[in-house]
């Protein structure tokens, strides 16, 4: 059974940084992306960022480009988003998320690619 477990949210200041972590358990990683997807109230889940696990490769939402970036340990299994320079619409549900079809070079921004899901971490920055 696949779990990820998402930690790290919390309330910060604009102007501030995050670093969230999502550790999985049950997957193989032989072809895995992992991404992070966040929601705000009222609005529909949209793309921050994604690895793929085997390469590296990395993908960011044109909105966080600059301020966040995305890395995994692979022998902690544990993959994080570290935010600077924080917002208040980065206000949001943080969800990670697992794609287990990713060839080397993946690392997509479309959230039907994940078939695995955290229950979230909240980020709330205040201005």
């Amino acid at each position: 059974q696949v779990q990820l477990a998402e930690s790290g949210g919390g309330l910060v200041q604009a102007g501030g940084s995050l670093r969230l972590s999502c550790t999985a358990s049950g997957l193989t990683f032989s072809r895995t992306a992992m991404g992070w997807f966040r929601q705000a109230p009222g609005k529909e889940r949209e793309f921050v960022a994604a690895i793929n696990w085997n390469s590296g490769v990395t993908n960011f939402a044109d909105m966080v480009k600059g301020r966040v970036t995305i890395s995994r340990d692979t022998a902690k299994k544990t993959v994080y988003l570290e935010m600077n320079s924080l917002k208040p619409e980065d206000t949001a549900v943080y969800y990670c998320a697992a794609d287990p079809s990713a060839f080397s070079g993946i690392a997509s921004p479309t959230a039907g690619r994940y078939r695995y899901w955290g229950q979230g971490t909240q980020v709330t920055v205040s201005s």
